[in-house]
């Protein structure tokens, strides 16, 4: 019984939550941030130096007001256009940082939109083709069939 106690001491101590997302404490703040869907290398330094952070620290060496600190700017960030996943939301025209499940549900509605509306990334999308220009001769084989269907030869059971 005591032993499960240990273990679970040890796993929380090595997981720290931030955002719904478990971060290994080892991990240092630069790389850990990057584990937090919709969080880049980009956002991910700009959020160590805006709060003025060691990209180099261990995730187990900050405090909770530090941790809460970088959860408050990764869900209201002030910064450039340029870093934000969302530079010009179609509806509201505004910059906006997406993160988590948020991120995934805007991502399969403008999916949805492009199809609804037939453009060309729509279509590619709604055949499972590459949508940004690839070439499909030699790759992208695995989502259709493609090739020869060999027939079985029967073998005269009587000679």
């Amino acid at each position: 019984m005591n032993e499960q106690k240990s273990k679970e001491k040890k796993q929380e101590e090595t997981l720290i939550r931030i955002l719904s997302t478990d971060v290994s404490s080892n991990s240092s703040v630069y790389a850990g941030l990057t584990n937090i869907k919709g969080v880049g290398w980009t956002l991910s330094k700009a959020v160590c130096y805006k709060l003025d952070i060691d990209e180099n620290r261990r995730f187990g060496d900050l405090s909770k007001e530090e941790i809460n600190k970088i959860s408050e700017v990764i869900k209201n960030p002030e910064f450039p256009r340029f870093i934000m996943n969302r530079p010009k939301d179609l509806e509201t025209g505004e910059a906006q940082h997406l993160i988590g499940s948020d991120l995934n549900l805007r991502k399969e509605f403008d999916i949805k939109r492009l199809k609804k509306i037939k453009s060309y990334r729509g279509w590619r999308h709604s055949k499972n083709r590459p949508v940004r220009g690839q070439r499909t001769r030699g790759n992208f084989r695995t989502k259709s069939t493609l090739g020869v269907q060999k027939t079985k030869q029967v073998i005269p059971s009587g000679e």
